[in-house]
C-alpha cells in the first residue's frame, strides 16, 4: 500500500513539473513586456495613493474660488489650481468642504492639510504659515441697484448683512487700527452675521438686509450671476490678498505648493486657470 502511494504521488509530483515547464515555455520577450506594464501601473498607483494625498479645506458656497455646481461637483478657481499643483506632484486632491468658521479645528485636528479657498491673509499673518500671496482683493458693499445707496456713508442707519469670520466682518469689527470702519459699522442699524453669501443675497432679495460686505471676487461672480439687479459701491472697506494657509510651523508641505504654484505662473499655466474663472486682473503672483 505504502510503495501504492509513493508511485502515485510521484507521478503526481512529474506532472506538476511538466504543467510548469509548460508555463515557462511561453515567449520571454511577451512575459517580461507584461511584467514591465503591470509594474509601471503599480508604480504610478503607488505614487497616487499610498499615502500621498492632498487634503484641501474650503467653503462650498464661495464662488468663484470654490463651490459645489448644478451637477453635484466642488469646482472653482482655487480647486482648480490645487488640483494642478497635485498633477505636477504625483499626489491625490481631496477636496474637503468645511464650514468656514470651524476652519482652524479642522486644520489643526489634520482634517485637512490646508485652507485654500480665498483665504485672506491680512490680519491673521502670524496665525498660519502662509504661502506669497496669488490673489489682490478687496472688501467692498454690495446693495440693490435701485436701492438709493451710493456711498458707504449712506449705510449710516442700515443693515448690513457679512459672512461669519469673513475678512470683512474683521474689517468692520477689528480694534486694532480701524477707527473708520469702527465708526462706520457703530452707524449701521445692525450688523448681521450669516453663515455664506447665498444666504445674503437671499436676504437682500427680500428687503432683509440692506447691504452685503463682503470679497470683491465673490461680489463680480454674484452679480454677473445675478443680472443688473444690484451693484458694488465704489468704496473700499478694506484691501487684502489671498494666500494658501498651513498650520503654523508647516514649512516643509508649503514650500513644496510654493514652489509649484511659482512653477505655475512662469510656465503660464496659472494665469490660464485665472482666465477660464475670469480671475486674470486680480492675479498678484509672478508679476
Amino acid at each position: 500500500m505504502k510503495k501504492s502511494i509513493a508511485a502515485l504521488l510521484a507521478a503526481a509530483m512529474i506532472a506538476a513539473l511538466t504543467a510548469g515547464c509548460g508555463k515557462t515555455a511561453e515567449p520571454a520577450a511577451s512575459t517580461n513586456e507584461s511584467s514591465s506594464t503591470a509594474s509601471a501601473a503599480a508604480t504610478a498607483d503607488e505614487a497616487k495613493t499610498d499615502g500621498k494625498t492632498f487634503t484641501v479645506g474650503f467653503d462650498a458656497e464661495f464662488p468663484p474660488y470654490g463651490y459645489q455646481d448644478d451637477n453635484g461637483e466642488y469646482v472653482g478657481f482655487d480647486l482648480d489650481l490645487a488640483a494642478e499643483v497635485c498633477d505636477r506632484n504625483g499626489w491625490t486632491l481631496v477636496k474637503k468642504p468645511i464650514d468656514w468658521d470651524s476652519k482652524d479645528l479642522e486644520l489643526g485636528s489634520g482634517t485637512i492639510d490646508c485652507i485654500w479657498n480665498g483665504f485672506t491673509i491680512n490680519g491673521r499673518e502670524d496665525a498660519y504659515t502662509w504661502t506669497t500671496a496669488y490673489v489682490d482683493n478687496s472688501q467692498v458693499f454690495v446693495v440693490g441697484a435701485d436701492s438709493g445707496i451710493t456711498s458707504k456713508l449712506d449705510l449710516e442707519g442700515k443693515t448690513v448683512a457679512v459672512q461669519a469670520d469673513s475678512s470683512a466682518l474683521a474689517a468692520l469689527t477689528d480694534e486694532e487700527d480701524n477707527e473708520e470702519n469702527l465708526a462706520l459699522a457703530k452707524s449701521f442699524a445692525e450688523l448681521i452675521e450669516v453663515a455664506d453669501y447665498n444666504t445674503a443675497f437671499m436676504n437682500l432679495e427680500a428687503g432683509a438686509v440692506d447691504a452685503i460686505a463682503m470679497d470683491i471676487g465673490v461680489a463680480k461672480y454674484q452679480l454677473e450671476s445675478r443680472g443688473g439687479e444690484f451693484v458694488i459701491l465704489d468704496d473700499v472697506l478694506a484691501a487684502e490678498e489671498y494666500g494658501v494657509g498651513f498650520k503654523l510651523g508647516n514649512t516643509e508641505l508649503r514650500d513644496t505648493v510654493q514652489k509649484t504654484l511659482d512653477e505655475m505662473a512662469e510656465d503660464g499655466k496659472f494665469m490660464e486657470i485665472a482666465k477660464k474663472w475670469k480671475l486674470e486682473d486680480s492675479v498678484v503672483l509672478g508679476k
